[in-house]
């Protein structure tokens, strides 16, 4: 594809790319209110309004607005979130819309070239584009605010306020929404796959809610090598390195350090064995856990939750 066209495509998506400003109320350690002002990024995914962002842009905001790349400023309303996957929804009303089109990050590749996109100042000439390549697919990485798994590593420079922000291949697609990079280090940051918010944004506009089954904890695949480090007395299985408070997962009784060796009866050898039980499962399903806790074996009743 020649520059020229990639430099349209370019052109085109960033029209769809908003910037997003909340107020926050929060409160001193006098109890005094104080409000304070966040800023991200977001894009437009249909004619109707709704805009996709990341879920920590928004949060406990008391007050969302948005503005256009022509300069509108309107009010948004948060019509749904998905923490577990860092994603939300906003609506605005506004005439003139230009929504981006969505890919299928499914067939996302190592090396293929793509574009980060932000509008974290709403500034006039436009949105910010940096470009770089796919690093690397399946991440996971840990935060104060949870882990987040599958996630896109890119090279693309991806600064605090284009977080929300779109991910495009060089043809204007969405793959993925920008969403994190490390401190301090070059080079590194981390996207969530587009697949995974469409599913949040189709549960939200059909339901009110995902409804993405929800455990609550976040597990480390057990190998021999861990097996031996930690004095474990299995060598498979998932341990729980953390439960979230009032998941699924602490309301039943799970502890940090437990091992599951089996969901409702299948064997698990892996995360990702987990991980693809959970989701064939659906909110409010009771499953069974085969759970090891130190030295003694049990099972473990869990009513599966909407992930929050």
């Amino acid at each position: 594809m020649a520059e020229e066209d990639i430099v349209k495509v370019i052109e085109k998506a960033t029209r769809s790319v908003v910037n997003i400003n909340t107020l926050k109320v929060l409160h001193d350690i006098f109890y005094r209110v104080v409000p304070v002002e966040g800023m991200g990024s977001g894009f437009i995914v249909d004619a109707k309004g709704h805009i996709l962002t990341n879920y920590h842009v928004i949060a406990k905001a008391e007050r969302v607005s948005v503005t256009l790349i022509d300069g509108r400023v309107l009010q948004g309303k948060i019509v749904g979130t998905c923490r577990t996957s860092d994603t939300a929804v906003v609506k605005i009303d506004g005439e003139k819309l230009e929504p981006i089109e969505l890919g299928d990050s499914d067939q996302i590749r190592v090396g293929q070239r793509v574009f980060a996109i932000g509008n974290p100042f709403g500034l006039a000439g436009g949105p910010t584009v940096t470009s770089g390549v796919i690093s690397a697919i399946n991440r996971t990485i840990h935060s104060p605010e949870g882990s987040f798994r599958d996630l896109v590593q890119t090279d693309a420079a991806i600064n605090p306020g284009n977080s929300g922000g779109p991910l495009i291949d060089i043809h204007g697609r969405v793959i993925a929404i920008n969403t994190a990079i490390i401190p301090f280090a070059q080079g590194i940051g981390f996207a969530i796959p587009i697949n995974m918010a469409k599913a949040c944004l189709n549960d939200i506009l059909t339901y009110g809610a995902t409804m993405r089954p929800w455990l609550g904890i976040s597990g480390l695949t057990i190998t021999e090598q861990i097996a031996d480090h930690y004095d474990l007395p299995v060598e498979r299985g998932v341990l729980v390195a953390n439960v979230e408070v009032d998941s699924p997962a602490d309301k039943a009784g799970i502890m940090q350090g437990d091992i599951i060796l089996e969901f409702n009866g299948e064997r698990v050898n892996c995360i990702e064995d987990l991980q693809s039980s959970i989701r064939e499962r659906k909110p409010g399903d009771i499953v069974e856990l085969l759970i090891v806790r130190g030295l003694v074996r049990g099972r473990i009743e869990v009513t599966l939750e909407s992930a929050p």
